[in-house]
């Protein structure tokens, strides 16, 4: 799992981490501890998206609202083909997204690394 951390100052913007068919989109209501807390990604507010690869693998990311940012807007629709790279959502003043990994893909990025939606590619299968 890789999570990518934002202050209110930063792009707020979620974009999908691969390309393919979205095959799970779901809201879940929660609390809005702070976006570093270990229960954060299980007990806060959060929309959890899954696109299943042409290759057969599948990639989740999960958009997680923290104790400022208690808007999450999510424009995944089950079943609808969405590019790499395409904005996926966004979530008000910044908070956290954690993308879920298949076991062996080589990860790109490093603990404390800074991010540019749509520039650094966190890591490739």
């Amino acid at each position: 799992m890789i999570s990518v951390f934002m202050s209110p100052i930063n792009v707020h913007v979620t974009r999908y981490p691969i390309g393919g068919k979205v095959s799970y989109s779901k809201y879940h209501p929660g609390k809005y501890l702070v976006a570093w807390h270990p229960k954060a990604s299980e007990e806060n507010e959060r929309t959890t998206v899954v696109v299943d690869h042409k290759n057969g693998k599948q990639v989740m990311h999960r958009q997680i609202a923290g104790a400022l940012a208690k808007r999450i807007v999510n424009y995944a629709v089950e079943n609808n083909d969405v590019a790499q790279g395409s904005e996926s959502g966004f979530i008000k003043f910044g908070s956290r997204v954690d993308v879920y990994l298949p076991i062996d893909t080589p990860v790109n990025v490093e603990l404390n690394q800074k991010v540019k939606g749509g520039i650094t590619v966190l890591a490739q299968f």
